[in-house]
């Protein structure tokens, strides 16, 4: 399962599509404070895939802070249109992916960051 936040429904929905594509059931959050929400009722959710530039009470950077610290085994996928982020900008174990984003590499992030989270699933049991 992941979860896709992004402000934008055109950019929100290629993005479903694109998990969609991968494999993956995407669920959604226009903003990151629906997305806090979202995880926090929810117990199914591998990844978050967030854009940075958001409206509402936090960004994406924050976001993938928050759910770093909250959700620590969910992976993190960060993306932006703008300017690229060095790697100290993002939470541990998170990765940077610029836009517009390459379905194959979208497609290979995910299923390598859901393979890793599942095998740390695996080894805490």
């Amino acid at each position: 399962m992941v979860l896709v936040v992004e402000d934008e429904p055109l950019q929100r929905m290629l993005a479903v599509d694109l998990v969609e594509d991968a494999g993956f059931v995407a669920i959604e959050a226009e903003n990151a404070d629906i997305a806090i929400l979202t995880l926090g009722h929810r117990s199914d959710i591998q990844a978050v895939f967030t854009d940075i530039d958001m409206p509402g009470s936090i960004d994406g950077l924050k976001l993938a802070a928050c759910v770093r610290d909250r959700w620590p085994p969910i992976e993190i996928i960060v993306t932006s249109g703008k300017a690229a982020r060095a790697p100290a900008e993002l939470p541990e174990g998170s990765v940077f992916l610029p836009k517009p984003y390459d379905p194959g590499n979208l497609t290979r992030l995910l299923r390598e960051m859901v393979l890793h989270a599942e095998a740390k699933d695996e080894t805490t049991r």
